[in-house]
């Protein structure tokens, strides 16, 4: 499990380093691309990275003070991409289907009640 801004810097990671081949960023441009909110500082970003690579999501070649040379695992591609999401309209329709079925099931349970209870009555 991953906390919003190592994802967002999985992510940047990701879309820098096409097909898992080794590239060098800088904690610099790392930080620059990251939304105002989520931005740190250098020791931010390494440990971060430090925390992906223990994660298997990414491999550091090497780390010379800001700059680094990684290269982002199928791991770490997996982690990122994102689920699917159920829109308003279809949590919409199965809530109805959910309340339809149960209204017909309470309907047939409540005749075939009726119908036992009917023949039982008719025996004595």
């Amino acid at each position: 499990m991953l906390d919003t801004k190592s994802r967002l810097v999985l992510k940047i990671l990701a879309k820098e380093s096409s097909g898992g081949s080794y590239k060098i960023f800088e904690s610099s441009d790392i930080i620059s691309l990251l939304p105002k909110h989520y931005r740190t500082d250098s020791e931010g970003i390494r440990h971060i990275l430090t925390h992906l690579e223990r994660q298997d999501m990414i491999s550091i070649k090497y780390d010379d003070d800001d700059t680094y040379c990684l290269a982002v695992l199928p791991f770490g591609f997996e982690e990122i991409e994102e689920p699917i999401k159920i829109t308003k309209k279809e949590k919409q329709k199965t809530n109805r289907l959910t309340i339809l079925l149960s209204f017909l099931f309470a309907l047939l349970g409540t005749i075939i009640g009726a119908v036992v209870t009917y023949f039982f009555l008719k025996l004595f």
